[in-house]
């Protein structure tokens, strides 16, 4: 198409939602005008099935579980009035206690007011959290934000040496649904340990966000830790960060998380009118189904113009490639459905992957994010009348360019500007467009038997070591890791107990010695008495 072509095909096709500062661009997609009237009857069935999910149906069947993250910004929609009561008396709750932090009211085990919060969880307990503390952070913040998102025993020493002294004024958060999460639990161990080498009482600088009577909840409320505030069964990690998971460390940096909230309704209200071209969420999850062909043919690029957003790619991988990775759709029938994310920034990407977008393999779409306002205050000009932002904006309207020339596809999201208003948007806009997208292709978005399997898989190989352990302090000389598998009765396990006693001869502190001479077969592995 020609520049005019291109021109009024934007005008046809853009998608602007002045009530929540956005418009979606999809003039760069390869779509032909048919499209959207031949797929219409499945959209209207995605928003009837969104409907129903709303309305309280048990949309998460592997555990019998309704699925209501949309209540969360606006609780008259919950099923009940206990539930319409506890979304309400869990934020006031919140606003509390982030004020009584604040104010000193509360105060860490020497009396010092808190001035740093340390996030203990993994997967959707620490990327929401991650991502609206990194968008949103400001040199006005409250309290300086820390995360402990994995069980890297190197990753949890550098944030301890950061913290430094300042542990003795840190509000530690575990977050954990079930309590049970071996990440979030050796975290919260390492913390323990650390405040306690500290000289401080751990208990007294410990909030829990967990399900009523899980295991975190009864050590919280045995331990006399300061609050506990709940993770409901109708809430999925990956969906909530507008709960007291996200909430909670928001309000306590000193963000408004009634304007994230209020955002996320007004997004809500929205992509949830039934007229497609003018809800964002369902002409995105369209465009998906275009890309890919519902197959997840192609990879999305996320794209965002703006150092704020840098970690919403990784909000994003989970909340998307988790809940539509499924191998399995709704009739049982094997589909091995997904819609790979990857992404980092710009202008960043065009000095790294930018390069093979346009002249290598064909495989993705690429999704931009532009925000028109650059910055807090004026800015000076660079070149005669050019600013740094002008810089940044050229540079997504050339590479946008740039692919469209060489056939590659894209849209465009555009913001206003980035505060907790418009994030509270772009997440609400993404967890309606996977909801939509699933109905589409007929698969279950809110449940993750992949990742319940790979915690069992790990469960395995923890036990197995547990018994070369003890096979070896029982036996006390050295051995190979095919005799230990054949001592044990578990000749199929052989290369599972290498990697086990590499590992352990690794770190000196576990006390396992490897006589690494000759084929890693002929290794042999003590354990010093």
């Amino acid at each position: 198409m020609d520049k005019t072509e291109l021109w009024h095909r934007y005008c046809r096709y853009l998608c602007s939602c002045p009530e929540i500062g956005l418009s979606l661009d999809i003039s760069r997609m390869m779509f032909n005008d048919s499209f959207f009237s031949r797929i219409e009857p499945d959209m209207q069935q995605a928003f009837s099935a969104m409907h129903a999910l709303e309305s309280g149906t048990i949309a998460n069947p592997d555990e019998q579980r309704m699925v209501g993250h949309y209540w969360l910004r606006n609780s008259a929609l919950a099923p009940t009035s206990s539930i319409t009561a506890e979304i309400q008396a869990t934020i006031s709750r919140i606003l509390a206690f982030a004020n009584d932090i604040h104010s000193g009211k509360i105060r860490a085990s020497r009396g010092q007011t808190f001035d740093r919060q340390l996030v203990i969880g993994i997967g959707g307990s620490a990327l929401g959290p991650q991502f609206v503390a990194d968008a949103l952070w400001s040199t006005e913040d409250r309290m300086k934000t820390y995360f402990l998102d994995n069980t890297d025993p190197d990753g949890m020493d550098r944030v301890f040496a950061e913290l430094g002294n300042k542990l003795a004024s840190t509000l530690a958060i575990v977050i954990s649904k079930s309590g049970s999460t071996k990440e979030t639990r050796n975290g919260m161990l390492e913390a323990q340990a650390a405040f306690r080498s500290a000289g401080l009482d751990f208990a007294r600088q410990a909030v829990a966000v967990t399900g009523e009577n899980s295991e975190l909840d009864r050590l919280a409320s045995a331990g006399g830790w300061i609050e506990r505030f709940p993770m409901w069964d109708w809430i999925g990690g990956r969906t909530s960060v507008t709960s007291a998971v996200g909430l909670l460390p928001a309000a306590l940096q000193g963000i408004d998380i009634a304007a994230l909230l209020d955002g996320a309704r007004v997004c809500d209200e929205i992509t949830r009118r039934p007229d497609t071209m003018r809800n964002p969420a369902a002409v995105m999850a369209l465009m998906w189904h275009q890309a890919t062909g519902g197959r997840g043919q192609k990879d999305m690029v996320m794209l965002p113009y703006k150092d704020r957003l840098l970690l919403f790619s990784r909000y994003l991988q989970q909340l998307i490639m988790e809940s539509i990775g499924k191998e399995l759709d709704l009739e049982g029938k094997s589909v091995c459905q997904g819609l790979t994310v990857y992404g980092n920034k710009g202008s960043t990407d065009q000095h790294a992957y930018v390069q093979q977008l346009r002249e290598g393999v064909s495989n993705f779409f690429v999704t931009f994010i532009e925000v028109l306002k650059d910055r807090c205050g004026s800015s000076m000009q660079v070149e005669d009348g050019i600013t740094s932002g002008d810089f940044l904006f050229g540079f997504l309207q050339g590479t946008r360019t740039a692919l469209y020339e060489n056939d590659r596809e894209s849209m465009t999201i555009t913001v206003d500007r980035v505060d907790a208003r418009t994030i509270g948007v772009l997440v609400a806009l993404f967890e309606r467009s996977v909801g939509l997208y699933a109905s589409l292709i007929n698969i279950n978005a809110y449940h993750q038997p992949g990742v319940e399997a790979g915690k069992k898989a790990a469960g395995v190989v923890i036990s197995l070591q547990k018994e070369v352990v003890d096979l070896l302090k029982s036996r006390q000389q050295e051995m190979t890791a095919v005799e230990i598998a054949v001592e044990l009765g578990k000749p199929g396990e052989t290369e599972a107990i290498f990697a086990i006693l590499r590992h352990l001869a690794a770190n000196p502190d576990r006390g396992v010695k490897a006589a690494t001479e000759g084929s890693v077969a002929d290794w042999k592995f003590l354990l010093k008495a």
